[in-house]
């Protein structure tokens, strides 16, 4: 069993509201659950209207699936022209 572990820095650099930000969140959260079977949580900078940060947790039995969706989480976020991805990292337990 393989656990993959994604968390993205972001920057939201047209928000000038936390109504806006949860907004564009709610919205990226549900499509990356729709499309892909993790779990996502805003992990820091909830008081800050142009900053967030996901944790996104998978688990297969392969790791290089784990890989591959976890890639493809950060290709989606980057498709999000009102998201700039700051930085990212995965683990792997």
């Amino acid at each position: 069993m393989v656990v993959g572990v994604l968390t993205v820095d972001m920057r939201l650099p047209g928000i000038t509201s936390l109504k806006g930000k949860r907004h564009i969140l709610r919205s990226l959260k549900d499509n990356i659950r729709n499309k892909f079977n993790v779990s996502v949580s805003e992990t820091a900078y909830q008081d800050m209207w142009q900053r967030s940060e996901f944790g996104f947790a998978g688990v297969s039995g392969d790791r290089l699936f784990i890989e591959k969706e976890m890639g493809r989480i950060i290709q989606m976020i980057e498709s999000r022209h009102e998201i700039e991805i700051i930085a990212h990292s995965i683990e792997y337990f």
